[in-house]
C-alpha cells in the first residue's frame, strides 16, 4: 500500500508551478479569512491554518491533486466558536478555541478509520445547499462594517443593526478601495486571471494606493503580523463547557468532511482520477489536528484553489506540500510585507467569496423542482443565518429524512394490496385465469394480501389498514415474492396479522419467501410455524390448497 496516495515524481515541473500558483491564489484569502475571525492575530492564524492543512492534508490525505486550507464555511463556524468561547473565558477562551479545532480533527480521523467517507456526503442537496448559501450570506453580511471603513460586527444580526450606521457614517478611503477591490476581482479579464489571480492583484493594487497615495488616511489595517515559528498551544478544556467544545469539534469535523469530500468529486472530474475518500478524511483530520495545536484556523479542501492548482499543472501531493511551503516562507519572513492590507481590500475579497458560496442556480429553480425542497432549503439557510449553524443542518437532515421516510411509505403502501375479488379494480395485481377461478369460486372467504418491493416500518401502517378493512375470510395467503427486503417493524406487523388469523381459527400461507425475507420471518417463531406447518410454492399452489379449506368448511357454496 502507498504511504503517500498518488505520489511520484514524473511531474515535478508541474506540481512546483501548480503549487507555487495554488499559494498566490491562497496568500489573499487565508489572511481575509483569519481577521474575519479576530482583527488581532487573525491573519496569522489563517496562514498557519493555510500553512499546516496544506502541508498535512496533502501528505496524507487521499485527493493528489487537492489543496486544502481555510474555507468560507469553516472560518464562519471558527468565528462562532472563538466569539462564544472568548465572550465567557477571556483568559482561557482562545486556547479552548483552538482544543475545538484540535478535537475537530480527531473526529476527522475517526470518520476516517471507520470508513464513513462514502456516508459523509449522503446528506441531502436540499440541506447542502441551505447550509452552503447561508453561509455565503454571513459573509456577506459580516464584511458591510469592513467594507466601510468600520469595525467587524460579532455577529449577523449586529451587522444588520448597524448597517445604515455603516453607510452614513462610511469611511470614503476605505469604502473607495472595498468598490475597487469588488471591481478588480469581479472584472479581472480570464486571460489576466492566468497569469495573476484577481484577488492577489486586488491586494496588491489596492494596498498599495493606500500606502502611496493615503499614507496618512488611518484607515483599518492588518497591523503587525507575527514572523517566525508559531508556538505550541496545548489542549485545554472546561468540564463545564465540554458538551459545546465537543458539539462544535463535531460540527469543524462534518462540515470539513463534506467540504473537502466535495472538493474531491470536482478533483475527480477534473483529473479523471479516483481518491480515496476514508484516506482523505484522516489526512485532513492530521492537517486540523496539527493546525489547532499550533494555532491556525481550521479548514478543508478548497475547490477555488484545487482547480488552480490543476489547471497549473498540479497532479499529485507535491504541489499541495510545495503550496504549504511557499506560504509558509512568507509566514516566516514576509511578515512586514502584509501588514499595511487595508481591511476593507480583505472584506471585498471576502464578499467575492460569499457570494460565491450562495447557491444561486438552485436558488434560481429550486421551485420549479419541488416546493417541498425549496421550503426545506430556505428554512436551513435561515436557521444558518440567524439562529445557530449546528441547529441548521440537524434540523435540516432531521425534516429532509421524514419528507423522504413519507415518500417511502407512501410508495411502500401502494405495494401492499388485499385481493378477495378478482373482479375488483382497487388492485394492480396479475392474476393467471386459474387464479381468478378460484377467487370466484371462493366468493371472497380466501383474502390474498400481496406485498411488494421492500417493507421497512413505513408498510406496517399500510398492513394493519389493509387488515381492517376485510374481516370476514376462511383463508389468508401472504404473498411475499416480490420482497427483497423486510425491517423488523414490517416483520412484527406480518406477525400480528397471523396471530389474529389464528385467534380466528383461520388457515394461513406463507408465498414466496426466500434468502434473507425468509431467514428474518423464520426468526419469529408464529411465523416458521406458517411455514413449517404449511409449505407452498406458488401462490396458485396457496390458492389450491386453500379452495380445498373453504370447500371443507362450506359444504355449500352456493349458499354463501
Amino acid at each position: 500500500m502507498q504511504l503517500v496516495h498518488g505520489l511520484h515524481f514524473r511531474n515535478l515541473r508541474g506540481d512546483l508551478f501548480g503549487g507555487l500558483t495554488a499559494a498566490i491564489v491562497a496568500l489573499p484569502l487565508a489572511l481575509a479569512f483569519g481577521v474575519s475571525v479576530s482583527s488581532q492575530d487573525g491573519a496569522i492564524m489563517g496562514l498557519y491554518g493555510a500553512v499546516f492543512i496544506g502541508f498535512f492534508a496533502a501528505l496524507f490525505g487521499g485527493t493528489p491533486s487537492q489543496i486544502s486550507g481555510p474555507t468560507g464555511p469553516m472560518t464562519v463556524v471558527m468565528a462562532t466558536v472563538f466569539d462564544t468561547l472568548m465572550s465567557k473565558n477571556p483568559e482561557t477562551g482562545l486556547a479552548m478555541a483552538f482544543s475545538v479545532v484540535i478535537l475537530g480533527g480527531l473526529f476527522q480521523i475517526l470518520f476516517g478509520v471507520l470508513r464513513l467517507g462514502k456516508y459523509i456526503t449522503l446528506i441531502p442537496y436540499t440541506v447542502i445547499s441551505g447550509f452552503m448559501s447561508g453561509i455565503g450570506f454571513i459573509i456577506l453580511l459580516l464584511q458591510i462594517g469592513p467594507f466601510f471603513g468600520h469595525k467587524a460586527s460579532a455577529n449577523v444580526v449586529e451587522s444588520l443593526q448597524n448597517f445604515s450606521e455603516f453607510v452614513v457614517n462610511a469611511n470614503p478611503i476605505a469604502t473607495g478601495l472595498g468598490i475597487l477591490t469588488l471591481i478588480i476581482v469581479f472584472g479581472s479579464p480570464p486571460q489576466l486571471n492566468r497569469i495573476i489571480p484577481s484577488p492577489l492583484l486586488a491586494l496588491v493594487v489596492c494596498t498599495s494606493i493606500s500606502v502611496f497615495v493615503f499614507p496618512d488616511s488611518g484607515i483599518p489595517i492588518i497591523g503587525n503580523i507575527p514572523t517566525g515559528l508559531p508556538k505550541l498551544h496545548l489542549p485545554q478544556f472546561e468540564l463545564d463547557q465540554m458538551r459545546d467544545m465537543v458539539g462544535y469539534g463535531l460540527m469543524l469535523a462534518t462540515l470539513g468532511s463534506i467540504d473537502s469530500l466535495l472538493t474531491s468529486l470536482v478533483a475527480d472530474n477534473i483529473t479523471r482520477t479516483i481518491h480515496d475518500s476514508d484516506k482523505e478524511l484522516i489526512g485532513q483530520g492530521i492537517g486540523n489536528l496539527v493546525a489547532g495545536l499550533f494555532g491556525g484556523l481550521p479548514g478543508a479542501g478548497a475547490t477555488m484553489r484545487t482547480v488552480v492548482n490543476v489547471r497549473a499543472g498540479g497532479k499529485t501531493p507535491i504541489s499541495g506540500m510545495v503550496h504549504a511551503l511557499v506560504l509558509l516562507v512568507i509566514v516566516l519572513g514576509a511578515g512586514k510585507l502584509t501588514e499595511n492590507i487595508p481591511n476593507a481590500v480583505l472584506a471585498g475579497i471576502l464578499i467575492k467569496v460569499g457570494i460565491d458560496i450562495i447557491d444561486w442556480s438552485f436558488i434560481k429553480r429550486a421551485h420549479n423542482i419541488s416546493m417541498r425542497a425549496t421550503g426545506l432549503m430556505y428554512g436551513v439557510l435561515f436557521l444558518t443565518v440567524f439562529v445557530d449553524l449546528i441547529t441548521a443542518v440537524a434540523a435540516g437532515v432531521f425534516f429532509a429524512n421524514l419528507l423522504t421516510l413519507k415518500r417511502l411509505s407512501d410508495l411502500q403502501a401502494k405495494e401492499v394490496q388485499a385481493v378477495t375479488d378478482p373482479k375488483d379494480n382497487n388492485h394492480k395485481l396479475r392474476l393467471s385465469v386459474e387464479e381468478q377461478d378460484i377467487l370466484n369460486q371462493a366468493k371472497g372467504r380466501i383474502l390474498l394480501f400481496h406485498l411488494g418491493g421492500p417493507m421497512s416500518f413505513g408498510a406496517a401502517k399500510a398492513i394493519s389498514q389493509q387488515m381492517s378493512i376485510v374481516e370476514d375470510y376462511d383463508v389468508l395467503i401472504l404473498e411475499l415474492s416480490e420482497v427483497p427486503y423486510v425491517g423488523v417493524t414490517a416483520t412484527l406487523a406480518i406477525e400480528n396479522m397471523v396471530k389474529e388469523a389464528y385467534e380466528k381459527r383461520r388457515i394461513v400461507y406463507l408465498v414466496g419467501a426466500s434468502g434473507i425475507v425468509e431467514n428474518r420471518l423464520r426468526k419469529l417463531k408464529i411465523l416458521r410455524r406458517v411455514l413449517e406447518q404449511n409449505p407452498v410454492n406458488t401462490r396458485l399452489e396457496a390458492l389450491e390448497e386453500g379452495m380445498l379449506v373453504v370447500s371443507e368448511r362450506h359444504v355449500n357454496l352456493s349458499e354463501l
